[in-house]
């Protein structure tokens, strides 16, 4: 699908127009104006659903600030990901990505959870996260938290291998207008604009309107993808806090927009696939409220309360879902040495889906339910010295039943200077509905190919890959040691080692009969059905470094390390070998930031990863190279220049799954950025 030019218009424009404006507000701060004492103090709330300081979370814990992505330059939250150790983010083509935590990488990556402000992003249909779905104006964004290792004792079952909690800001922080707009040679066009203001002294908004348009990319021989994104997004947030213990939120967003893509699906005869376009539109609403009652420091009552509509359709697959959530919290000090946190909820799920010959779902509609509490006690063995906490989520969904997940944390601070952690959790990856409920065509053979059917008279198999309604729960249990270091004044050091032994991993193999016969077009059809009881067991291990500098005033730099290793044990044979998951997660990646400010209105940022082969798919490791240069032309208006993949023309991040998406190159881009705040 191709579009005219309106926003690269509209944006060149914009940019030009407000050269001339005197907006009056400051610069924004800088982050290399913050000390890394002030960075490690940032408080973050996913470790233990309150606010504690990151330099003493007993978790391997990552913050991407504000700042962090203004300066990366990040269009979407995907890139921006890319700056936390221990993720694997790979671009498949202009609007999908494999991101995960800790292995197993996939387009639906199923063992990582992620929110926004409260919601629940995690999709039951494949499990995993669409993440061509998930946006809202970057610069509304306060933080990501990124926990590496389980969090399902807190957030509940599929928080497997880590936790990505969105964070944006409240109204409150938000106030007045900020106008952004920019173009370029991917970046066709992209605009958003923001205001907020005061309904009362003690009750704030702001509302906001955001588009862009993304051009094709391009495959391996050439070829144009036919996989450009464009997408419209508008959304509000009131926050209120009046001179009493009572404080409320209520939010919401809807979107609009198309996510193409090139797929492969079989055929009955030579070459047995077609590469079509698959034009996708995507489209969805969600509505948040939240209450909360504060009695004192350590005391706090929260009730919320959220319903999320989307909608996809395309060539193949056509899902209508509808989610309401509701969810209730309480914290209190039950003694000088126990802060306990106890909460409940419930979550209705209904949807309505559209199949085709090529993906199909039975039954193509169901409703769920999942009921879940937590209690969790963090207790202060010695005060300031030694903390402990334990706790567990309890869960019961209409797939698996029952689920307990516990964990066990202990941090030992010393002094203000170092932190020693380690944990022991319990986590499970729930089935989704594509588990027990789906039938896939996921290939086309000729039938000499498949020994059973050798020498006898010539044809075509249509490989399937079939749910299984005795498909169970995938569980892990994960030890984690961790030591955070603030060596001098100019250095920190972040260490992360981790072992996960997992049980009943997802398998392919045949169905009993595996070869069903005759057909009419095509000859056969060979039957692959996940494994009752799954069958695959594994071992991941690793380890995570993050090391930050400031060697002078005007200069930070950040290096991070990761290095996996993953083991896994089939006992089944199938077409699809659960074993080659180890192969679509890379054993080592780099990466380099430096940030300057070069004076007081110009910064320069760099940006260098390197990212290992991924055997499973054939593809070659491969290096990056981001660099942005931004100007603070006046108060209140910056203008950036940013340039993504700039050491290579193109590469290749990820493989072509069984869902048959056909991956993109990654090509060199150069984008130009105005940002008016008023």
């Amino acid at each position: 699908m191709r579009h005219s030019s309106p926003l690269r218009t509209a944006a060149v424009l914009l940019a030009v127009v407000t050269l001339g404006a005197t907006p009056s507000l400051a610069a924004p701060a800088k982050i290399t104006d913050l000390s890394l004492e002030q960075l490690l103090e940032t408080e973050v709330t996913s470790v233990s659903k309150r606010p504690e300081p990151l330099a003493s979370a007993a978790s391997a814990i990552f913050v991407i600030s504000q700042e962090d992505i203004r300066r990366s330059g990040a269009t979407s939250i995907p890139e921006a990901l890319r700056m936390a150790p221990g993720l694997e983010v790979a671009q498949i083509d202009a609007n999908k990505w494999a991101i995960t935590s800790r292995g197993f990488n996939a387009f639906s990556a199923n063992k990582l959870l992620v929110l926004m402000d409260g919601r629940t992003l995690y999709s039951p249909l494949f499990s995993g996260t669409l993440w061509n779905v998930q946006d809202t104006m970057m610069e509304d964004i306060e933080r990501i938290e990124v926990i590496r290792g389980p969090g399902a004792a807190l957030w509940g079952a599929n928080a497997v291998n880590g936790v990505i909690n969105i964070i944006t800001k409240p109204s409150a922080d938000t106030q007045g207008a900020l106008l952004t707009a920019g173009t370029g040679t991917k970046e066709l066009g992209f605009g958003g604009g923001r205001y907020g203001g005061a309904l009362n002294d003690h009750t704030t908004y702001r509302v906001y309107a955001k588009s862009f348009y993304r051009d094709d990319l391009e495959r391996a021989d050439g070829t144009r993808a036919n996989d450009d994104w464009y997408q419209w997004r508008s959304g509000f947030r009131v926050d209120s806090k009046p001179d009493s213990p009572y404080a409320f939120t209520i939010q919401g967003d809807a979107y609009n927009g198309n996510a193409d893509a090139a797929t492969t699906i079989p055929i009955a005869t030579a070459p047995y696939a077609a590469t079509i376009d698959n034009p996708s539109n995507v489209r969805g609403a969600n509505l948040l409220s939240r209450f909360t009652r504060t009695t004192g420091p350590d005391s706090e009552l929260m009730v919320q309360l959220y319903y999320d509509l989307t909608k996809s359709n395309d060539r193949l697959l056509g899902d209508h879902r509808d989610i309401v959530d509701l969810e209730m919290q309480y914290r209190f000090q039950a003694a000088d040495r126990h802060e306990i946190t106890w909460g409940a909820g419930y979550r209705f799920l209904h949807d309505q889906i559209d199949n085709s010959t090529t993906f199909s779902f039975s039954p193509a509609s169901r409703s769920d339910s999942l009921f879940s509490a937590f209690l969790q006690d963090e207790v202060a063995l010695v005060d300031d010295l030694l903390k402990l906490t334990v706790g567990s989520k309890f869960e019961h969904n209409d797939y698996s039943g029952f689920e307990v997940q516990p964990n066990v944390r202990l941090a030992w601070t010393p002094d203000s200077t170092n932190t020693v952690w380690a944990a022991v959790s319990r986590a499970v990856r729930t089935p989704s509905q594509a588990d027990q409920n789906i039938r896939i065509q996921s290939a086309a053979v000729p039938a000499a190919l498949i020994p059973p059917l050798a020498g006898l008279a010539p044809g075509t198999v249509l490989i399937t890959t079939n749910g299984n309604e005795a498909f169970d729960s995938e569980e892990v249990v994960a030890y984690e040691l961790g030591y955070r270091l603030q060596a001098t004044s100019r250095l920190a050091f972040d260490t992360a080692l981790f072992y996960n032994d997992y049980r009943k991993l997802r398998t392919t193999p045949p169905a009993n009969p595996a070869i069903l016969s005759p057909a009419t077009d095509p000859n056969y059809v060979a039957e692959l059905r996940y494994a009752a009881g799954n069958t695959m067991d594994g071992e991941t291990y690793g380890l995570e470094i993050v090391a930050d500098a400031k060697p002078l005033e005007w200069w930070r730099l950040q290096i991070a390390y990761t290095f996996l290793r993953m083991t896994l044990h089939e006992s089944g044979q199938g077409l699809y070998a659960g074993e080659a998951a180890e192969g679509e997660s890379p054993r080592n990646q780099f990466s380099i930031r430096n940030l300057m400010d070069l004076g007081n209105t110009v910064t320069l940022d760099t940006w260098l990863r390197y990212v290992e082969n991924l055997p499973t798919y054939g593809l070659d490791s491969y290096v990056t190279l981001d660099v942005r240069l931004g100007w603070q032309a006046q108060p209140g208006l910056e203008l950036a220049l940013v340039g993504k993949n700039l050491l290579n023309d193109h590469h290749t991040e990820f493989g072509q799954q069984f869902i048959n998406i056909v991956p993109s190159e990654i090509a060199r881009s150069v984008y130009g950025k105005a940002t008016w705040s008023f």
